[in-house]
């Protein structure tokens, strides 16, 4: 029989992986929540046109990285490959628009099927935020400062960089498009097959492509400024205003840019080359088009996910858990009044771990092996004298603690 293995582009979350995972998402939780936002969670899988509608029939997540099935039902399936669309929808179906603004935080797991690599496996895990029914350049504005905010506290600051940019608004895309497709059509000779096919569909995209190709002919491409009318220009310089008033420091990058129609007017990603290639960490952006594409009502959007694993490799390891108190119980009685001990310790607010089985010895060993700051050990004799013996697990030393004064002297050891 083949030795089981977890499916490839997945991996198991281990103590110290999962201590590190819940940094990151208690760090961005907290930080959303002086903000205002509130947690929420949508299903990990949707019916499939919830990312075709939003994704578009030609995007490389849809025709090549989501997990789609049918259900015993026939429904077809998608497991979640990101999650601004799971949280539009659920605006929808559950009619709270009517609620708005809604300020929205999420932590969770995402699907995609694409060759694993460093910080991004198939499954892998984001943190996100998500300000719905704000048009205004504030919005943005404070999606940002959010994000900034909880890579401070992170302590990651220092090895980011804010990259910005403007989509502008539909008249100004339209021209930009324009642009872009005279631009490429006259190098068609020199586009990769999926540029050619985008070129039709979506010319914006190129400027994604990481063929070597398609990027000779992508740097001498128009940038969108080229084609910002007076409403777009003056949306983005209140952005960049709003950030220079917070001390939030960015660098403009015209090529950085969102390929689908209903993203507009801010585009931001916090880059890193300190997890070697450089990448995101952040990415974001207005979507005002995007509950409206879906069927809702039109209603103005502005967000970000970041990726917990690229978030924890930056952050580096993360603290250790409490070091624990090691009850180890000698003979019959002991094992029974342990029991009762170690309920009442760990009610206390104590982390504590029982020796199951084995001589004194053992079960000090195994009190060396979690690390433990103390060992407890309750003998018949000392039951009989409602006594215990501690013993400081990094000194040696040890002493007889009446049981009724045990919990003070255990919060007495560093």
């Amino acid at each position: 029989m083949a030795r089981l293995q977890p499916v490839r582009g997945t991996h198991d979350l281990l103590p110290e992986q999962a201590r590190a995972f819940r940094r990151v998402a208690d760090a961005a939780r907290g930080v959303a929540e002086r903000y205002g936002y509130h947690e929420m969670a949508t299903p990990i899988f949707e019916f499939s046109e919830v990312f075709k509608r939003t994704l578009g029939d030609t995007s490389d997540i849809v025709t090549k990285e989501m997990y789609t099935f049918a259900d015993r039902s026939g429904a077809e399936i998608t497991l979640r490959p990101e999650g601004t669309a799971g949280v539009a929808r659920a605006v929808i179906s559950g009619g709270l628009a009517q609620h708005m603004p809604l300020k929205y935080f999420y932590a969770g797991p995402m699907f995609r099927y694409e060759r694993p690599q460093k910080g991004r496996l198939r499954q892998f895990h984001q943190i996100g935020v998500e300000l719905l029914g704000v048009a205004e350049p504030l919005g943005d504005i404070e999606a940002i400062a959010l994000g900034a905010a909880t890579l401070d506290a992170l302590g990651v600051s220092g090895q980011v960089t804010l990259e910005l940019n403007t989509l502008g608004n539909a008249a100004s895309r339209a021209a930009y498009r324009e642009l872009l497709v005279d631009y490429f059509e006259a190098r068609r000779g020199e586009l990769s097959r999926d540029s050619l096919d985008r070129l039709a569909r979506n010319p914006l995209r190129i400027l994604d492509s990481k063929n070597p190709g398609d990027r000779a002919a992508i740097a001498g491409a128009p940038t969108l400024g080229d084609s910002l009318d007076a409403e777009s220009a003056d949306f983005f310089a209140s952005v960049r205003d709003g950030l220079d008033r917070l001390g939030i420091a960015y660098a403009v990058n015209p090529r950085l840019v969102r390929g689908l129609d209903y993203y507009c007017h801010t585009a931001f990603e916090f880059t890193t080359d300190a997890l070697g290639a450089q990448g995101a960490v952040i990415a974001g952006g207005r979507y005002d088009g995007l509950v409206g594409q879906m069927g809702g009502p039109e209603t103005p959007g502005v967000g970000w996910a970041g990726g917990i694993e690229r978030l924890s490799m930056l952050a580096g390891a993360p603290e250790p858990p409490p070091r624990p108190i090691a009850l180890i119980p000698i003979g019959p009685r002991a094992e029974a009044e342990t029991l009762v001990l170690a309920d009442r310790l760990r009610r206390a607010g104590f982390a504590i771990e029982l020796g199951y089985r084995g001589n004194l010895s053992r079960r000090l060993s195994r009190a060396d092996r979690v690390n433990a700051r103390a060992a407890v050990i309750l003998g018949e004799d000392e039951l009989a004298r409602d006594m215990a013996t501690v013993r400081d697990l990094d000194s040696g030393a040890q002493d007889e603690v009446p049981l009724a004064a045990l919990a003070d002297r255990l919060a007495g050891l560093s």
